[in-house]
């Protein structure tokens, strides 16, 4: 980083992207479809396509859960709504019954166990967003450090584009295809910057704890108790008494909330020592209709239903954070608003994938035989860019063509995403990198395009059922994959036209990945 400010921007921004930019774009790709997590997961469970909520949901689950659980130690009831369209409900048991630990999901209108078949949908891409499906800390670690590069790389990128204003309204007809791909980069990172800002600002905020764990410490100690009743409403549960007693009603208590609240729903209800006389009723606010998720909740006595302890949100501080996490999660945003985040998500992953595209192809012109890390570079961007796409589009291909009621399939359709992620990291070795562009392409094309086909050929839920029936959110994702499908058919026609598939003469497979592109 010799040399003028100008130039260590430069020298920051490019190395600094290039190290993090894989990781970023499996981060911006995954988190784009949590803004559809709850569509993901009914198109995922066909047989429910059509479910909605219900007005006696908590009255239906509490009934359910005093036939099938009443040794419980508590429940936890997320409430449905009209995204989620199923109770789910988590049991905890006392210690030495087993399991200790179960998750059920509960029809809203009769408490019924849902009858479809098991996924983790959504959730599945949502989690790998934050955490990479990697047991323990290690992926939330990763994740802030990449987060931390981004905006590192936003502010620098800002520096050495000095330009780029002028740039971005500059006609260039004739621009070379490295000028093409940087000024694709450009425009996108300029066109959304407000987002890219945004959401990885606030992307950071929700995890602060984890990564400057030292305020909690100093302010609580070793009492996380506290801190959990003080900042998120969770208090320590009563010990159970041994005295058996009803609960109360949950209907008056729900009123209560919602007035309390001026209108606002209950999201959660936690029951501790359900049928004792210690027993608790615990409502906390939904979050999805307010930009500000502080922690708003009402504690009940779990038998005669009077009030015990309210909480109304908290100081400054947690209400940035609860404020910032809002943004970030965008919960609160109805289908217009959710529709901008996708296309500003999509946005911000093409302008990760355009500058380590970029990254090479600029490096190619100056090196007259690649080297073994431009090779490298090659190569992730391949198993990135479109390796994941064809993984999740397994994902999806799986969830319809396991058996519904075998068990496990859930962890089998995750299965199979790493699976295919992994065969397409593995496919350039074998094939080389510039045979296995083509290749890739066209199979993403393939895999995206005719989802949908595969979808009205093994269920019900097909675009002419979804769409007849208004049932928008499900139909979007086979819209989606039809327009993917179209997108990366478009992107092999065009490698075909560039030779993508040809080997240089007394080249193999694996030296392929030396090619040079002219």
């Amino acid at each position: 980083m010799n040399g003028s400010f100008r130039l260590s921007m430069t020298w920051l921004h490019n190395w600094g992207g290039l190290v993090v930019g894989w990781l970023l774009f499996c981060v911006f790709l995954t988190g784009t479809t949590a803004y559809a997590r709850f569509e993901i997961t009914r198109w995922m469970q066909p047989e429910r396509v059509e479910a909605t909520n219900s007005p006696d949901a908590a009255a239906a689950a509490i009934a359910s859960l005093s036939r099938e659980a009443p040794q419980a130690r508590r429940w936890l009831i997320t409430m449905p709504d009209e995204r989620r369209t199923a109770t789910q409900v988590y049991v905890y048991n006392p210690p030495g019954i087993q399991p200790a630990f179960r998750k059920l999901a509960l029809e809203p209108a009769d408490g019924r166990p849902v009858q479809a078949r098991a996924t983790f949908g959504g959730d599945f891409l949502y989690y790998f967003h934050f955490d990479l499906r990697v047991p323990g800390l290690v992926g939330r670690y990763l994740i802030g450090a990449a987060g931390v590069a981004l905006l590192v790389a936003l502010i620098t990128g800002f520096v050495i584009h000095r330009r780029v204003f002028w740039d971005f309204f500059t006609f260039r007809p004739n621009r070379s295809r490295t000028r093409l791909w940087m000024d694709v980069h450009n425009a996108l990172g300029i066109i959304v910057l407000p987002y890219h800002a945004l959401i990885t600002v606030t992307g950071l905020v929700p995890l602060m704890l984890l990564y400057m764990p030292w305020g909690l410490q100093a302010a609580f100690g070793d009492r996380p108790a506290e801190f959990n009743t003080a900042v998120y409403a969770e208090p320590v549960p009563p010990a159970a008494s041994g005295r058996a007693a009803p609960l109360t009603a949950i209907e008056p208590l729900l009123a209560e909330a919602e007035r309390r609240w001026d209108g606002g729903r209950p999201g959660w209800i936690v029951i501790d020592n359900p049928g004792d006389a210690a027993a608790t009723i615990l409502l906390k606010r939904t979050d999805s209709d307010r930009v500000v998720i502080t922690p708003e909740a009402i504690l009940f006595d779990g038998t005669t239903g009077t009030v015990r302890e309210v909480w109304e949100g908290t100081g400054g501080a947690a209400a940035t954070r609860a404020g910032a996490y809002g943004l970030h999660m965008m919960r609160f945003a109805d289908t217009p608003l959710r529709l901008a985040m996708i296309l500003c998500g999509l946005a911000g992953t093409a302008m990760i994938g355009t500058g380590q595209v970029y990254w090479v192809i600029k490096r190619r012109k100056r090196e007259a035989t690649p080297s073994f890390g431009l090779r490298l570079a090659d190569g992730a961007n391949l198993a990135v860019m479109v390796g994941l796409p064809i993984a999740i589009a397994a994902y999806f291909w799986a969830n319809r063509l396991l058996p519904a009621g075998m068990a496990g399939r859930e962890t089998l359709e995750a299965v199979a995403f790493f699976a295919a992620w992994f065969l397409a990291a593995l496919h350039p070795a074998l094939r080389g990198v510039q045979r296995a562009w083509g290749e890739q392409l066209a199979t993403a094309a393939l895999l995206w395009t005719a989802l949908p086909l595969m979808n009205a050929l093994t269920s019900q839920a097909h675009l002419g059922m979804t769409l007849s029936r208004g049932l928008w959110g499900v139909a979007g994702i086979d819209l989606t994959a039809l327009a993917t499908g179209a997108l990366f058919g478009l992107l092999a026609w065009r490698r075909v036209r560039a030779g993508g598939w040809r080997t240089s003469p007394g080249q193999g497979p694996l030296r392929d990945a030396t090619a040079r592109v002219k």
